[in-house]
C-alpha cells in the first residue's frame, strides 16, 4: 500500500516531457528520465483503500498495491517479480496503455489517481537495468508443437505463456519484423522499437521460434501448419479499416491512417517504403477520427512539418470531468489531450464529412463538412444526430487520413481456408478462445474486435491457458477472471 500517509504528503507527478518545439524534430520517446526516488514517492501515494478497485480496472489483474509497496520499500526485485507474474510485457503497457487501472483507483475519487502506469514502466526498466530480467527456459518440453499466427501483443503473450509451459512454439508474422501493431502501428515517439526488439530477443533465447515474411494462407499453405502443429493460435489482429464511402473518396491524398503510420515507422527504422509514399510536409492535413490512431497521425504529421493539422470527430466534445452518467470506478469518457495534440492541432467535434473535393489533377484539395447535433437516445435505440443548418463549410485539405477504427480481421486467405466461423461482427467466433475448428484457437483483436494493448496481452495469456488444457488435459498457467468491461 506504500506509505500510509503518502497520499496526503505527495501529489501526482509524472515525468516531465521534452519541449514540444524540440521533440517534433525527432521520433524519440518524449518522457524525460527520473530518479528512483521520484518513483518511490509516487508509489507511496498508494493508500490502504481496503478494496483495491484497480485490480478490477486492469484487464490483466495486476497486483498493483503489492508492487507499489515493494517500490516504496526500495525492493525493486520483488516489485518486478510481482509485476511479471500477471503481465508479460510491462514495458509495453507502461508506455501505451490508457491505464484503466488509474480510472478505478480509489484515491481518484477526490484526488489525482496513483501514477500506476508510470510506476509500472519504472519497475520494468529498473529490472532490465539491474539484471533482474532473465530468460525463462523450461526445464522440460512436452513435445507438443504450437503455431502462433500474428506477432502483435496477443500473439507474443500467447507464445510466451505456451513456451513457459514447455510447448514448442513457432510464431509466424507476415511482415518483415516481429511485433505487429507494436512494430509498425505505433509511432516511435510513443514506443521506440528497441523496446520491442529487446523483448523479442529475450523470447528467442527462451526458445520461441520467430518466422517473418510468412503470410500464412498466401506464401505458406494453411495445410502445412495443420500437419506440422498440434494446435494453432490465430492472433492476427483486426486489420480491415473502416472506410468512408462518400463522393471524392478515390481522390489522390485520401489515405488510411495505418498506411501512413506504417510507412513512417519503416522510415524511422531505415527501411525502404515500396508503396506510394504518403508525406504530410507542407500540406493541410485533416485527420478523420478522434481516437488514438488519429492522435498518432497528428504527431507524425507535425514531425513531417505539415502546413496545418486538423482532427475532426463525429461525436460531441466529451466533458473534462466525470458526469453522473459515468461514475467512479467506471471508465470515464472524458476529454483526453495527448502529447501529439499538445504539439499543435485544431480539434473539432460533432463534425460529419460530406465530400472530398479535388482539383483537375485528381488530388484532394478540400473537405466539405457540416456540424451535427446529437439527440438523446431513446430506450432500445442507438443515438442519432441531425445536421445543423447553415454550418456546412469546406476545410483546406491536401491529405486526408482515415482513422475511424477497424471492422474485423481479414477473412480472405488464412481464416477462410481454415474454415473457422465468424461472429455477427465478422470476428473469429470462439467458445473460451477455441474456434469452431477443434485444435484452432484465437486471441486479441481477431477474436474480440479492436481493443487495447492490455486487453490483447490478457487475451493471449488466456488463450494460452486454453491451448495448454487442450493439449495436456489441464494447465498450470495462471487463470485470470475479470469483470472489466470491454474498452473498444
Amino acid at each position: 500500500m506504500g506509505k500510509p500517509s503518502g497520499f496526503l504528503e505527495f501529489t501526482r507527478e509524472l515525468p516531465s516531457k521534452r519541449d514540444p518545439h524540440e521533440r517534433i524534430h525527432d521520433y524519440k520517446e518524449i518522457d524525460k528520465t527520473v530518479s528512483p526516488d521520484h518513483t518511490k514517492k509516487q508509489a507511496a501515494r498508494c493508500m490502504d483503500c481496503g478494496i483495491p478497485f484497480c485490480h478490477n480496472g486492469c484487464p490483466l489483474g495486476n497486483n498493483i498495491p503489492e508492487f507499489n509497496d515493494a517500490v516504496y520499500q526500495g525492493n525493486w526485485k520483488l516489485a518486478y517479480d510481482i509485476l511479471i507474474s500477471t503481465n508479460n510485457f510491462p514495458e509495453f503497457t507502461g508506455r501505451i496503455c490508457p491505464a484503466p487501472c488509474e480510472a478505478s483507483c480509489v484515491l481518484g475519487i477526490n484526488k489525482p489517481a496513483v501514477a500506476i502506469e508510470f510506476i509500472e514502466k519504472s519497475i520494468i526498466e529498473k529490472a532490465f537495468e539491474d539484471g533482474y530480467v532473465k530468460p525463462f527456459i523450461p526445464t522440460a518440453r512436452t513435445g507438443k508443437k504450437v503455431a502462433v499466427v500474428g506477432s502483435g501483443p496477443a500473439g507474443l503473450a500467447a507464445a510466451s505463456q505456451l513456451n513457459s509451459a514447455g510447448h514448442l512454439v513457432t510464431v509466424f508474422e507476415r511482415a518483415d519484423e516481429i511485433g505487429g501493431l507494436l512494430r509498425y502501428g505505433i509511432p516511435d515517439f510513443k514506443l521506440e522499437k528497441k523496446v520491442v526488439e529487446r523483448r523479442v530477443r529475450l523470447m528467442a533465447v527462451e526458445g520461441v521460434i520467430f518466422i517473418t515474411n510468412a503470410n500464412v494462407g498466401v506464401t505458406i499453405p494453411v495445410q502445412q501448419l495443420r500437419e506440422e502443429f498440434d494446435a494453432i493460435v490465430l492472433s492476427g489482429g483486426s486489420t480491415v479499416p473502416r472506410d468512408l464511402p462518400i463522393p471524392g473518396r478515390n481522390l489522390k491524398g485520401v489515405e488510411f491512417a495505418m498506411d501512413f503510420l506504417t510507412q513512417q515507422n519503416r522510415r524511422v527504422s531505415s527501411k525502404t517504403v515500396t508503396e506510394k509514399e504518403i508525406i504530410a510536409k507542407d500540406k493541410h492535413v485533416v485527420v478523420i477520427g478522434g481516437g488514438d490512431t488519429g492522435s498518432d497521425c497528428v504527431g507524425t504529421s507535425n514531425r513531417h512539418e505539415a502546413a496545418s493539422v486538423t482532427q475532426i470527430e463525429i461525436l460531441s466534445k466529451p466533458p473534462k470531468d466525470r458526469t453522473e452518467s459515468m461514475p467512479w470506478p467506471n471508465w470515464p469518457m472524458i476529454l483526453r489531450t495527448s502529447t501529439s495534440h499538445e504539439e499543435g492541432c485544431e480539434r473539432q467535434w460533432s463534425i460529419v464529412t460530406k465530400e472530398f473535393i479535388g482539383n483537375e489533377k485528381g488530388e484532394v484539395k478540400g473537405l466539405k463538412i457540416v456540424e451535427v447535433e446529437w439527440k438523446k437516445a431513446e430506450p432500445g435505440k442507438p443515438p442519432s444526430f441531425t445536421e445543423v443548418a447553415g454550418t456546412e463549410r469546406t476545410l483546406p485539405c491536401d491529405l486526408a487520413l482515415l482513422a475511424m477504427g477497424f471492422l474485423h480481421p481479414q477473412h480472405q486467405g488464412l481464416l477462410d481456408q481454415l474454415g473457422v466461423e465468424y461472429d455477427e461482427r465478422g470476428n473469429v467466433k470462439c467458445q473460451r478462445y477455441q474456434t469452431s475448428v477443434e485444435n484452432i484457437f484465437s486471441a486479441g483483436d481477431m477474436r474480440r474486435g479492436q481493443s487495447l494493448v492490455v486487453w490483447a496481452i490478457t487475451e493471449g495469456r488466456e488463450a494460452a491457458r486454453a491451448v495448454d488444457e487442450f493439449l495436456n488435459g489441464q494447465s498450470t498457467l495462471e487463470a485470470k477472471e475479470t469483470g472489466m468491461l470491454s474498452l473498444v
